[in-house]
C-alpha cells in the first residue's frame, strides 16, 4: 500500500520484501530477506530531523542488558528505528497552540518504530490542528532488556509524566495530555490507558510523582489481545518472549484491565486488516462498554494496516478528523 507521499508504508515494505506480515497465529518474520530491487528508498523525513529531541531519562533508563542487533530483514528503510538504548521524544509544535498535547506512539510490532507515516506525518497533522505533539521512540523489548514485558510501559509512563512536567514550557494544560498509538504502539497506548498506575519502575525524581493517566486515548488498528488466535504473533513474541507464562500474558492484556478510571477511548480499525484482526478493537470496545467507560469506535470497510493517516481516496482517511472531534468533546467536558 502506498502512503500519501507515494512511498511504501511499512506493510508495503514487508510485503514487497517477501516477508509475511504475521496474522493471528502466523509464524514470525524470517531472519534475513533482501530488499527487492527497484524499491524506492525511504529517507528520514526533514520534519523529523527538525523536531527537537528530549531524552526521557536522566542517566541510564531502568533495566539492563541492552544489546544492539540487526532487524530481521536486510536493508530496512531508515525510518524503521531500532537499537534504542536511550529513549526520547520528538516535539512537533503548533503555530497556534490550543493548550493541549498528544503523546504519539508509532507501531512496528515491537521490532522497530515506524517514525515516518505514524510518527512525523501524524505529529505534523496534529500540530496543524493546534496540538503540541510528542512522538515517543521507546525501547524495544527484544533488544536484550531485562524485564522485557515492562520496558515499553516504563517509557510510556515516563513520557506522560515528563510532558506534564514541561507544561509551562510548552504552554499546555497538564490535565489535557492524551495518547495516540498505532498497531503495536496502539498496544502500548492501550496498556498506558489501563495500567497508567501500575508501578513498573522505581521513582527516581520529582517527575515520577506526576500522574501518568492520559486525558483521552486513541487506539488506531491496535494490537490488544496477547492470546491466540486474535493476537499479532510478532508483537506478542517480541514483547513477551517465545513462551510467556499465563501471568505475563494476563499482565499485558489491556482489555482485561479496563476499570472505572480508564480514560475515554477512541478506537479505529479496518475490516480488511490483514495483520491485526479487527477483533482486537472489538475486544477493547466490549471491555469499555461493560465497564461503563466513554468509548467511540469506527470500523471502515477497507484500508489495510500500517497506513498512518490513510489514503485520501478512501473513507478511512477521515479518522483523524473524527479523533480530533472526540478530543474536543472530552476537553470541553472537563472545562
Amino acid at each position: 500500500m502506498a502512503t500519501t507521499d507515494g512511498g511504501l508504508d511499512r506493510r508495503g515494505f514487508l510485503a514487497a520484501a517477501g516477508i509475511a506480515v504475521a496474522a493471528a497465529g502466523a509464524v514470525g518474520v524470517p531472519m534475513a530477506v533482501a530488499q527487492p530491487p527497484g524499491m524506492p528508498p525511504r529517507t528520514i523525513p526533514q520534519a523529523w530531523t527538525a523536531a527537537p529531541t528530549i531524552d526521557l531519562w536522566t542517566g541510564a533508563p531502568p533495566e539492563s542488558g541492552f544489546a544492539a542487533r540487526p532487524l530481521p530483514m536486510e536493508k530496512a528503510p531508515p525510518v524503521f528505528m531500532h537499537n534504542v538504548e536511550k529513549p526520547y521524544l520528538r516535539v512537533f509544535r503548533p503555530a497556534r497552540p490550543n493548550g493541549r498535547a498528544v503523546l504519539v506512539i508509532p507501531g512496528g510490532a515491537y521490532i522497530f518504530i515506524s517514525i515516518d507515516n505514524e510518527g512525523a506525518e501524524v505529529g505534523q497533522a496534529l500540530a496543524d490542528r493546534g496540538y503540541t505533539v510528542f512522538v515517543l521512540v521507546h525501547r524495544l523489548p527484544g533488544e536484550g532488556w531485562s524485564n522485557r514485558a515492562d520496558v515499553p510501559l516504563q517509557d510510556a509512563q515516563r513520557a506522560m509524566r515528563l510532558i506534564r512536567s514541561m507544561a509551562g514550557t510548552y504552554g499546555i494544560k497538564p490535565e489535557q495530555v492524551s495518547v495516540l498509538g498505532f498497531s503495536a504502539g496502539g498496544h502500548l497506548a492501550a496498556t498506558l490507558t489501563t495500567d497508567f498506575g501500575q508501578q513498573v519502575y522505581a521513582p527516581r525524581d520529582s517527575i515520577d510523582r506526576l500522574d501518568a493517566r492520559p486525558r483521552t486515548s486513541g487506539l488506531i488498528y491496535p494490537v490488544i489481545s496477547m492470546r491466540f488466535p486474535d493476537t499479532h504473533a510478532d508483537s506478542r513474541k517480541y514483547l513477551l518472549g517465545e513462551t510467556p507464562d499465563p501471568a505475563t500474558v494476563s499482565r499485558r492484556s489491556p482489555a482485561a484491565h479496563v476499570g472505572p478510571e480508564t480514560p475515554p477511548t477512541f478506537l479505529m480499525h479496518t475490516l480488511d486488516d490483514p495483520a491485526v484482526p479487527p477483533s482486537n478493537s472489538q475486544e477493547m470496545l466490549q471491555a469499555l462498554r461493560v465497564a461503563g467507560r466513554p468509548v467511540e469506535a469506527h470500523f471502515f470497510e477497507e484500508g489495510g494496516h500500517g497506513f498512518g493517516l490513510g489514503r485520501p481516496d478512501l473513507p478511512v482517511h477521515q479518522w483523524l478528523g473524527l479523533f480530533a472531534a472526540f478530543l474536543d468533546r472530552h476537553a470541553a467536558a472537563e472545562a
